[in-house]
Formats: C-alpha cells, sequence, structure tokens
C-alpha cells in the first residue's frame, strides 16, 4: 500500500499595500487546496491607520506582521524587505512552493526567480495585475474569485457593492479549451478532464472556470456548450463536438438545365 504524499509546505508573504484584508478568510481558505501554510507574514507600514484592516486579523490567521516603516516618500520599503526574506526562505530550502499575495508588478523577477529554482509560485492579485506578473507565477488566481467582497482597484477599505469580479461567459473560455484538447487529443478523441486542467494552466497561469461563472472546471465544460462530456467508472472524459458531415452531391436531386443533359 503506498504512502499519502505530504502536502507541499507553502510559504505566504503578503504585500499588505497591494492587498484588502476582507480577502483574508477566502484567501486561507484556498491556499488550504494547494498546501499547508506553515509560514505566513504580512509587510507593511503598521504604524498608521491604513493597515488597520489586516491589523484586526493577523492574530485570527496567525499571520507573523513584519514593520517596514516609510522613511522615505515614493520609496517602498515593505517591498524591499519582502524580497529579502523571500530569497533568504528560497535558499534556506524548507519550502515547496511560495504563495505571493499582491497585486504589483515589481515583484515579476521575484516570482521568476524561484520557478527558476525549481519551486512553485502561486500569485494571489486583482484583476489590474499587470500580465508579467501573472504570467510569471506558476498559477494565478484572482481575489475576486475568491469572495464576493473581495475590494476592487484603488478602493481596498471602503464598501463596494459591485460584483467584485465580472464574470466572462463561458463560450469565451472554448479558444482555450479547444487548444488544451488538441494538445492532448488522442485517436478517439476523448481527453481525460485532469489532463485539461494541467494543460489549461500550463498555457494560461491566471485560468480559472470561476472567472466564468463556474465552480468546477466541468461546469464550464458544459455550459461552453461546444464539447461532449462521458462521465465512467474511470473518470470525466471530454472531446471537441463532431461536426454534422455536410450533404454530397451524390445525395442531391440535379435537374438538366433547359437544352441539355444531365
Amino acid at each position: 500500500m503506498s504512502e499519502e504524499r505530504p502536502a507541499p509546505r507553502l510559504a505566504v508573504l503578503i504585500d499588505a499595500d497591494n492587498a484588502s484584508a476582507r480577502i483574508a478568510d477566502s484567501l486561507f481558505e484556498e491556499i488550504a487546496t494547494i498546501g499547508v501554510a506553515n509560514l505566513r507574514r504580512i509587510y507593511g507600514d503598521f504604524s498608521g491607520t491604513r493597515l488597520k484592516g489586516w491589523a484586526d486579523i493577523l492574530q485570527v490567521h496567525a499571520i507573523m506582521p513584519h514593520q517596514s516603516f516609510a522613511y522615505t516618500t515614493g520609496k517602498n520599503a515593505s517591498d524591499i524587505a519582502l524580497v529579502i526574506d523571500a530569497m533568504d526562505l528560497l535558499h534556506g530550502g524548507r519550502f515547496d512552493a511560495f504563495c505571493l499575495v499582491s497585486s504589483d508588478s515589481d515583484f515579476t523577477r521575484l516570482a521568476a526567480r524561484i520557478r527558476e529554482q525549481g519551486l512553485a509560485v502561486y500569485g494571489f492579485g486583482e484583476e489590474k495585475t499587470p500580465a508579467s506578473f501573472r504570467q510569471a507565477c506558476t498559477r494565478f488566481i484572482y481575489t475576486g474569485n475568491l469572495s464576493p467582497e473581495a475590494p476592487r482597484q484603488s478602493e481596498p477599505e471602503k464598501p463596494d457593492t459591485r460584483p467584485a469580479s465580472a464574470k466572462q461567459h463561458p463560450s469565451k473560455a472554448v479558444p482555450l479549451i479547444r487548444t488544451a484538447i488538441a494538445q492532448l487529443d488522442d485517436e478517439n478523441g476523448w481527453v481525460r478532464l485532469g489532463s485539461i486542467g494541467q494543460r489549461l494552466a500550463a498555457l494560461q497561469s491566471d485560468f480559472d472556470s470561476r472567472t466564468y461563472g463556474s465552480a468546477k472546471l466541468v461546469d464550464l465544460v458544459e455550459k461552453a456548450g461546444a464539447f461532449d462530456v462521458q462521465r465512467n467508472n474511470s473518470g470525466i472524459y471530454v472531446r471537441q463536438k463532431l461536426e454534422p458531415v455536410p450533404a454530397t452531391a451524390t445525395t442531391s436531386t440535379a435537374k438538366p438545365r433547359a437544352g441539355g443533359r444531365l
């Protein structure tokens, strides 16, 4: 009997200046699906009231705050502290993956450097996060998909009654899913759903079925309307819907033209 593989050990590093405390509960619920958050640190200037939302819940989620005073205007000391700690943790060899919680493109090189070392990087940020940071991560998860109360853009502490994430229609995901299936296609055309999910993550780091209003990938595939889904004892399989065969000339009725012959 094979032993159960231990859950990945995660280092969670939060940029308090670019993440709202209102996502904390759903953030750590999502992280729990990835592995065990053995280390939880947050970086920012907690001497004022701007980060009070985070300060009030640090103990609830066992997050260790790292105070970074803003000695100079325009210089982000907390970003520098986060990067220094990340490199120390990387070379310490105690973790299997990193979770970087920020919408700041300044962490693009950090994410790339961690991946160069062979570790996975899970990014968490708003829809406004630049593509450079999103693509540098192994997987990027929009905080708007985590909680309906997640804030948007530049109003982290103000209540927002609008949807946290503008959901796209399932049909928008069809081209990407087709590409994934085409890369995995076998002679019968059927591909295991799990394999499609892995390929989608490789093709687009920020792919998430929740972006298209579907809790699970199989729900998205079925709603998209362009695929056949088959369930059996061995799992769930998907293939592109077969196009109807067009009528051929042999099945049509031809009429002779006036003065001519068939």
